[in-house]
C-alpha cells in the first residue's frame, strides 16, 4: 500500500499566491494533497479539521495574523507538530526572531524561487518522517 501524501495548507489572503503555490506544488506530480485557507481564522477551522502535515503560512492576513495562528497551533498538544513554514513579505530580522518565538519551524521570505521552497517544503517533510521512525 502506498504511503498517503503529505497534506499541505496553503494560508494567504492573496489569491494569486494561492495559486502560484499550488502550481509549484503540483509540478511535483500529485505527490501533495493540497488545501488552501483566506485568512487567519479560515486557517485554524482547516488545521483544526483536516491537521495538514504543513502549513505554509502568511503573516499578514485578515483577522489573525500569520504570527498569531502559529502561536495557537503550537500551543496546542493535539496541533503543535504540524510543521509551520512562514512565508512573507515581511523579511526583516525582527519578524524572523518573531517567528521563532511563535514557534515556526521555518521562515523564507517573498519573492521566494519555487525550488528553494520546493526543496524546503521536501526537506521539513523528511525531517519529521524520520523522526517519526
Amino acid at each position: 500500500m502506498p504511503d498517503k501524501k503529505p497534506k499541505i495548507l496553503i494560508a494567504d489572503d492573496e489569491s494569486s499566491l494561492r495559486t502560484l503555490l499550488r502550481a509549484v506544488m503540483s509540478s511535483e506530480d500529485g505527490e501533495f494533497d493540497i488545501e488552501e485557507a483566506v485568512d487567519g481564522d479560515d486557517t485554524l477551522i482547516k488545521v483544526k479539521a483536516n491537521q495538514p502535515d504543513l502549513l505554509i503560512l502568511d503573516v499578514m492576513m485578515p483577522g489573525l495574523s500569520g504570527f498569531e495562528v502559529c502561536e495557537k497551533i503550537k500551543r496546542d498538544d493535539k496541533l503543535k507538530n504540524i510543521i509551520v513554514l512562514i512565508l512573507t513579505a515581511k523579511g526583516q530580522s525582527t519578524d524572523k526572531e518573531w517567528a521563532n518565538s511563535v514557534g515556526a519551524d521555518f521562515f523564507l521570505s517573498k519573492p521566494f524561487s519555487p525550488l528553494e521552497l520546493l526543496d524546503t517544503i521536501k526537506g521539513l517533510l523528511a525531517k519529521r518522517s524520520a523522526s517519526k521512525l
